[in-house]
């Protein structure tokens, strides 16, 4: 996934900051550089301004849901081939299916926006009068709907392949939704190498192996959470944040010395270099808490 590295802060909204990876503007004069329909190429940077714009509206989307449903937000990262919002929901299903669909819905919600506006300039005879807005405005309409159909699309990690991982968590719990969401992403990424090598096009290329490397990442931690959903619990104890119990065993590494250790049975106390620690992060849903609140209040379940 996108990190910060190579990507400048461009500002701060509702407590979320929103950084620009600098290879978006090879992908911005790579883009204005094509032919176009329009008078000036000015018009085409209106045009991929207003993608912009989409997308980054879309990924607010994902952060407000997910911040409604008591998750965490952090930064959203904008780079050529989209965006990504970081967020972590709470690892119940309707969480995170919550969390996931409100960016589609996002796209939904400006459809019959853009649709009325290419209405109204139709009635008012732009296609003749003002060509180039009249073609912006019906460009920005097929942008947002395109957009809305690529990610709807059921390949992991695309918001239509975490949705379905989410309905699939229901019945089939966490690891194994996850699991199929990923063998499913696999499929896809067979069909976009297929239609990237027909098509001849380096950008279709690029997103089959971004898709590919998070499928086989996905993959990768569906083992592991199955892995972790066999191992032993601690009665009495709770994640503060997903309600999980933590395993029994040594899956805590210290910060100092590298020893391995069961962090609730030594009490926070590295056994080996006697270093205190107050806060343990969740191996479940990767939360990090004070080991003071780890309770059973509210109820305790095991790993899905």
């Amino acid at each position: 996934m996108p990190t910060r590295k190579g990507a400048f802060k461009i500002f701060r909204l509702a407590g979320i900051n929103v950084y620009l990876h600098w290879a978006w503007f090879l992908a911005y004069f790579w883009l204005t550089s094509r032919p176009q329909a329009y008078s000036s190429y000015g018009w085409n940077a209106l045009e991929i301004l207003s993608l912009f714009a989409i997308v980054l509206t879309h990924e607010f989307g994902h952060q407000l849901a997910c911040r409604s449903v008591g998750g965490q937000t952090h930064d959203i990262i904008l780079w050529p081939l989209g965006g990504v919002a970081y967020v972590t929901p709470p690892q119940r299903p309707g969480a995170q299916l919550w969390s996931i669909a409100a960016g589609p819905l996002v796209n939904v919600a400006l459809i019959p926006v853009f649709a009325a506006l290419r209405l109204v300039s139709w009635h008012l005879g732009w296609q003749d009068t003002h060509q180039d807005a009249y073609l912006l405005i019906y460009n920005i309409w097929v942008i947002n709907l395109v957009l809305l159909i690529f990610n709807m699309m059921p390949i992991y990690p695309l918001d239509g392949g975490q949705i379905l991982r989410s309905l699939l968590w229901f019945p089939f719990g966490r690891a194994n939704s996850l699991l199929a969401a990923s063998i499913i992403g696999f499929i896809g990424v067979a069909g976009f190498i297929g239609l990237a090598i027909y098509a001849q096009s380096l950008w279709l290329g690029l997103i089959a192996g971004f898709i590919l490397m998070n499928c086989w990442s996905g993959f990768k931690q569906a083992r592991a959470l199955a892995k972790i959903a066999k191992i032993p619990r601690h009665d009495g104890l709770a994640c503060p944040s997903c309600k999980t119990a933590p395993p029994l065993g040594e899956f805590w590494r210290c910060g100092k010395c590298g020893h391995a250790f069961d962090i609730f049975l030594a009490q926070g106390v590295c056994p080996q270099c006697r270093t205190q620690f107050n806060v343990t992060q969740c191996l479940d849903c990767g939360t990090s808490s004070p080991i003071s609140e780890w309770s059973a209040e509210g109820g305790v379940r095991s790993a899905e």
